[in-house]
């Protein structure tokens, strides 16, 4: 290939980031105020857990990620800004960056398969082992390919090019594949998760639990995760004609299934009851923190659980220790029945025209 050939080419893979990296933060921005309302109504009235702060963190990250992505490549792409010791300082910042977010998605993807397994020590520590393993693997490419950047790029950084060279070369198709092999194993015990309990669930289910959503979620959440890192991994390493986006679609899309995912969840968690007796009569347990569900110890010996919230936040504060009849388990979980919401804190929130900004109500009306 001669050098103009070549610089045609590399300049037109280095436009394709900068357009899609806009679309990414305008996707995730639009998102955010599509699900404002919902994360106003369902997590800030709840008291701050792991839960919480793992939703936060991964909600605002993303959109702080993209940012950051849509900054560097803009600016990177006026001329004179990019040299050699920029382009080689930014490959393993942009990586490192986003790695974060994934491993701070994988984390919950981990308590996730920890609540499916009736809080399964031994596959915690397990999959504990490997999640260390993929970070420590991440590791090593990335300096790997980070001590040969420069010699990789050296032939391109002179051309005029929008930014850095989009060259991936060395071991860096390799660069993401810890984290796919670990995403593909909790999607392998989602799926037998699934498998066990489905005739059971078809033959002796009554009504639809919270163990029910969270096996559901978890099998399109962990299979669209996998599916992006597959993907990624096609672009990375160039033997198809997919050519580099950058990692704003990568950034965006996890972040957004993730928290929508977990908003689910949550909203449905936050419309069941827990139905215990006192010596007055039934008492509605709120559950004021479902981020993340574990099983109730009642049900140890059931095949299929009904799930609670790992934190488990319930008002109970200033009542006597509830007793249950012989037939009814604390554990057991229902839908609301009509009459008084059972999550009055929530309605408030919700039903407050103080709480919704007006601009945000023509938002959606828009």
């Amino acid at each position: 290939m001669d050098e103009v050939s070549k610089f045609i080419n590399l300049y037109s893979l280095g436009v394709i980031p900068l357009r899609v990296v806009l679309a990414s933060l305008t996707w995730v921005l639009h998102d955010y105020l599509v699900t404002l309302y919902d994360e106003m109504k369902l997590v800030w009235p709840q008291r701050w857990s792991f839960g919480k702060i793992m939703f936060l963190w991964i909600r605002y990250y993303t959109i702080a990620l993209l940012v950051f992505d849509t900054l560097q490549i803009h600016i990177f792409a006026r001329p004179g800004v990019v040299t050699d010791d920029l382009c080689v300082a930014m490959d393993p910042i942009t990586r490192l960056a986003g790695a974060i977010s994934l491993w701070s998605i994988e984390i919950v993807m981990q308590v996730r398969i920890y609540a499916l397994y009736r809080c399964s020590k031994k596959i915690a520590l397990f999959n504990g082992i490997l999640f260390l393993a993929s970070i420590g693997n991440f590791l090593w490419i990335m300096v790997y390919n980070f001590e040969r950047r420069r010699t990789l790029i050296a032939g391109s950084i002179h051309l005029p090019l929008p930014g850095c060279p989009s060259i991936n070369g060395g071991i860096q198709w390799a660069q993401w594949i810890p984290a796919t092999a670990f995403e593909g194993v909790l999607l392998c015990f989602a799926l037998y998760k699934t498998a066990k309990t489905c005739s059971d669930h078809v033959r002796f289910q009554k009504r639809v639990r919270l163990s029910d959503i969270l096996l559901q979620d978890n099998i399109l959440y962990f299979f669209a995760v996998t599916s992006l890192l597959i993907f990624n991994n096609l672009m990375v390493v160039g033997a198809t004609r997919i050519p580099w986006f950058g990692f704003g679609p990568f950034h965006a899309a996890l972040g957004i299934i993730t928290t929508r995912m977990l908003l689910h969840l949550i909203e449905y968690a936050n419309s069941t009851q827990i139905l215990a007796w006192d010596s007055n009569g039934p008492i509605k347990t709120e559950i004021s923190d479902a981020i993340f569900a574990v099983r109730s110890d009642e049900d140890s010996n059931l095949e299929s659980t009904n799930l609670m919230s790992a934190v488990f936040d319930t008002d109970l504060e200033g009542q006597s220790e509830p007793t249950l009849p012989e037939h009814q388990s604390m554990s057991e979980v229902s839908r609301p029945t009509a009459g008084p919401s059972t999550i009055s804190h929530l309605s408030s929130v919700a039903s407050s025209s103080s709480t919704i900004p007006r601009w945000y109500h023509n938002y959606l009306r828009g």
